[in-house]
């Protein structure tokens, strides 16, 4: 009897391995620089900051790829060079194709926000599906930004983009906070960095290999080791009180990548020129 089991188990798993394995929702995550900036005081970066600290900023982006067959870009980066000049900027999609990916590649795009400098790039990738939160979509669109003192940071530029990608069917809005909105990628309001910004958790089903993209909601390691706010936000509270609630959702704090910080392209291995694959 025993015998007879074990084969119809070893047959069972042959033909059906999904009915005993859940499907994949599992990422490699790499950080993408596309631009390179000075060192500058800290208190450019943090409410409070000794001004004797400093930082080295970068503008980045982060590649998701899947074994559930998903290539998924999070924040798009900016195309219109003109709002900061420098030499040492290379436009995203070229920055990737280091690593032989390409703008039709990308299934899905992440919006963490819509400032210029991560939702000003989405033309770049036509084939990807993309998701944002609502409350932020609202605000953007509407320019209520323009109203109520919280101009910095948006432009109204790339309006007409989302609202493409919205026409076309593209565009999936996320309603609330800590939602799975793919499998294994779980995202968390509450910053106030814009209106509703979101950051995400990236193998949010793991045990052991979490990884925490703050994009914006963290600038730099400087702001999370020193739970002080951003400059550029609608509530600091609610900023500080995100940044102490990222340190529960992860059980190693170095998987928590801030979204400017170059200290990200120096404290994991290099897989390209600018880009460093995120693990232990």
């Amino acid at each position: 009897m025993k015998k007879y089991f074990t084969f119809t188990l070893v047959i069972f798993l042959m033909f059906f391995p999904s009915g005993c394995k859940k499907k994949s929702d599992h990422y490699q995550v790499f950080a993408v620089k596309y631009l390179e900036l000075k060192t500058t005081s800290a208190k450019n970066a943090a409410i409070g900051a000794n001004p004797n600290d400093s930082v080295k900023n970068c503008f980045m982006v982060w590649l998701l790829k899947g074994d559930n067959g998903r290539t998924i870009l999070v924040d798009a980066g900016y195309t219109d060079t003109s709002k900061i000049r420098s030499n040492k900027y290379v436009r995203p999609d070229l920055v990737l194709q280091r690593m032989n990916v390409f703008p039709s590649d990308i299934s899905d795009l992440i919006l963490t926000h819509p400032h210029w400098d991560h939702i000003g790039g989405i033309s770049l990738f036509p084939k990807a599906t993309i998701w944002m939160q609502r409350a932020d979509f609202d605000y953007y669109v509407s320019g209520k930004w323009q109203e109520d003192g919280h101009s910095e940071g948006f432009t109204k530029d790339n309006i007409p983009d989302i609202l493409n990608v919205q026409a076309q069917g593209r565009l999936k809005l996320v309603e609330g906070d800590s939602i799975e909105i793919i499998p294994g990628i779980r995202v968390f309001t509450g910053s106030r960095h814009s209106w509703e910004n979101q950051y995400l958790l990236i193998n949010a089903n793991s045990k052991n290999d979490k990884i925490l993209l703050a994009s914006d909601a963290s600038w730099f390691y400087y702001n999370l080791n020193h739970l002080l706010s951003v400059p550029l936000v609608i509530d600091p509270v609610s900023y500080v009180k995100a940044l102490r609630r990222m340190k529960t959702l992860v059980t190693d704090p170095d998987m928590i990548i801030p979204g400017h910080d170059d200290l990200v392209f120096s404290k994991f291995p290099e897989v390209a020129e600018w880009i460093v694959k995120i693990e232990k």
